[in-house]
């Protein structure tokens, strides 16, 4: 990898120093398990390394004492601290099955909430130093006629049909979780649902983050029914071929306030207006979470390679809803 500059700054104010205003030259690790591979491969090439594990509090999940709690979760607490957490068990199962879905044992001990948020893609074109895709200064995106058997379904106005590699950005979007940021100009608060971007040129990351900008933790509260369900080629290291995570109150048996969120279908996690509606209001059974999973995928383009992720959208969509009421998961038997 090229040579760069290690810095392990102690307090944010010391790592916003020395970020700068465009991306490329300056990258933030954390836990090391996306950006050390792209340096590898030569896709970045910093001069710069910005450690952010010298700095106090980013590590910590936090429960605040309400009913129900509210959770604020830093950016540098690893994936396997949040899995493992008996309070988010109890409360957002959808985010700890997430969390301990990802990757093995090492990466899950190694791989962060931030670092897994802001990961970037994991399209074998964008990974390749010599394909001079989009997102990489190209003027072409190789997957929309090539190799794209893991690409974006949902491809409509996408110049890059790339999929939003977070496993743990559905989970939080279902749970309607804020995004804490602080730049140059202090602090701000995002809805996670709007954190997100499809990137369409080297100027551009999968999220909205401005290059002087750090991720410094999540927060939220629920009492919803929520849960998050994927499908694999195999139950190992490996990222999902779909993933969907459902969140809802339940009373006498109804669906409210249901909010439904696929992943790996699209170059952003995805808000499904049109599954949330068909479940509204209605009981929770084995047909009307069947008929939310046919809404899922209303508005799908697959490309030329990937139309089996359409049957798959619906099958996770179901199984997310009908964990999320309590429902014994009968496929596993």
């Amino acid at each position: 990898m090229k040579n760069f500059t290690y810095y392990r700054p102690s307090t944010l104010q010391q790592a916003l120093q020395l970020l700068e205003n465009r991306w490329g030259n300056t990258e933030l690790l954390a836990g090391g398990t996306d950006l050390l591979d792209l340096q590898k491969e030569y896709v970045a090439q910093p001069s710069r390394v910005v450690s952010l594990n010298g700095i106090g509090g980013l590590a910590d999940i936090v429960e605040m004492e309400s009913h129900p709690p509210q959770f604020r979760i830093g950016a540098a607490a690893k994936l396997a601290a949040i899995a493992e957490h008996p309070s988010l068990q109890k409360w957002a199962p959808a985010l700890t099955e997430a969390a301990r879905q990802v990757g093995g044992p090492q990466i899950r001990n190694m791989g962060t909430l931030g670092g897994n948020l802001c990961q970037r893609n994991r399209c074998w074109y964008f990974r390749d130093e010599h394909v001079p895709c989009l997102l990489k200064g190209g003027d072409r995106c190789f997957a929309l006629d090539g190799e794209n058997q893991y690409h974006a379904v949902f491809t409509q106005g996408h110049k890059c049909v790339i999929v939003n590699p977070s496993t743990l950005a559905p989970a939080l979007i279902a749970l309607e979780a804020k995004a804490e940021i602080v730049g140059p100009n202090g602090t701000r608060s995002l809805d996670l649902k709007n954190f997100f971007q499809a990137p369409a040129g080297p100027e551009q990351r999968e999220h909205v983050l401005a290059p002087n900008e750090i991720l410094t933790a999540v927060r939220f509260s629920t009492s919803a029914k929520n849960a998050s369900y994927e499908v694999r080629h195999k139950q190992s290291y490996d990222w999902p071929l779909v993933q969907a995570a459902v969140a809802f109150q339940l009373s006498n048996g109804k669906a409210t306030n249901v909010r439904i969120v696929l992943g790996h279908v699209a170059p952003t996690p995805l808000l499904s207006h049109a599954a949330a509606e068909v479940l509204e209001g209605k009981e929770v059974n084995e047909e009307t979470a069947a008929a939310a999973g046919r809404a899922a995928t209303e508005g799908t383009k697959p490309l030329s390679k990937n139309g089996y992720k359409i049957r798959l959208i619906e099958v996770a969509v179901k199984r997310a809803i009908l964990l999320a009421a309590g429902v014994k998961p009968y496929w596993l038997t």
